[in-house]
């Protein structure tokens, strides 16, 4: 076990120390001058020329390598353009608002997800699978921007609630529970968004895979003895259907650091993917530096844990 977890840690750390390079050289090559996305009418040739000195553009290359490294190494993630603030703090703060938001709709879509694809494979050929399978196919295929913008009118219209945004400009609040009352009600229409898209996907991996599971010879066995379908489920057959949806999770749960962009477009949610969005048309290189580097790097350590789930599921693969 020890030589498979660190084979796989291994792994990880290298990968992430390719993530560093190409992120590093990713955006020297892009076209232009980064120190005029700095755009201000009242700057002149000598005042970009400032700027390129003060975020060390006009150092050789291998040395801004270097000192990019030694700036990661220490929490330095750069300045931002056009915010002139620390991007470790524009990330953090944003970070925290959408793993707030996508957080509740992943733990909400997996279990939803879960239970969907069991009961489908488990009443396989009735009317529940048919409705969980058509139901499913139909989430997974609608655009998440489209679905939203969906409920955004009808929950606004019909029940009155909060179109964008995290908290009610201008209101106050007389205590702490008010306050996230308030937050729950922004919250709600995105988080119904981002459950149902994912949870058709669940669906049907989880279908698929206990369905698979339940044509092997040990299921067969099984029922010779007698066993109810519930402990056979229960028993054999969930462990080991879970692990093709443990690897589209993980790799969900990567990209949600990411900040599901177009639910946060469409609610107006202060998060990291409204963060991504503002900084493209900024072209506020350091923050999407960051922040590519930071999904980047969650992307892999997802990949890491359901790995290392892999190995408590099944213990074949740590052999191998």
């Amino acid at each position: 076990m020890s030589h498979y977890l660190f084979k796989k840690i291994g792994w990880a750390l290298l990968t992430v120390g390719f993530v560093v390079v190409l992120n590093f050289f990713l955006f020297r090559i892009l076209p232009g001058d980064p120190a005029r996305a700095v755009k201000d009418p009242r700057l002149t040739r000598q005042s970009i020329e400032a700027v390129r000195v003060r975020f060390g553009l006009d150092k050789p290359l291998p040395v801004q390598f270097l000192l990019y490294v030694r700036n990661l190494a220490q929490g330095d993630l750069g300045t931002s353009f056009h915010q002139q603030r620390p991007v470790a703090t524009i990330l953090v703060e944003n970070l925290w608002n959408t793993l707030l938001l996508i957080g509740a709709g992943t733990v909400l879509s997996i279990l939803l997800g879960i239970v969907l694809g069991v009961a489908a494979a488990w009443k396989s050929g009735t009317i529940i699978d048919y409705g969980a399978l058509i139901g499913s196919l139909a989430a997974w295929a609608t655009p998440t921007f489209w679905f939203g913008m969906i409920l955004l009118f009808w929950g606004s219209s019909q029940l009155g609630l909060p179109i964008g945004g995290k908290l009610t400009a201008g209101a106050s609040y007389d205590s702490w529970w008010e306050q996230w009352l308030d937050v729950g009600k922004h919250m709600l229409l995105p988080t119904v968004t981002y459950t149902i898209i994912y949870a058709g996907q669940y669906t049907l991996f989880m279908r698929s895979a206990v369905l698979d599971i339940f044509a092997e010879d040990y299921i067969l066995t099984a029922k010779a003895k007698g066993l109810h379908s519930f402990q056979i489920l229960r028993d054999h057959a969930l462990r080991n259907a879970m692990l093709p949806t443990v690897t589209v999770v993980a790799l969900n749960l990567g990209f949600t650091v990411a900040g599901a962009i177009e639910v946060e477009k469409v609610f107006s949610w202060p998060g990291l993917g409204q963060t991504i969005i503002d900084s493209v048309e900024r072209q506020d290189y350091p923050v999407l530096q960051g922040a590519f580097l930071l999904l980047a790097i969650s992307v892999i350590f997802a990949n890491l844990l359901a790995d290392l789930l892999y190995s408590y599921l099944d213990p074949r693969v740590r052999v191998t």
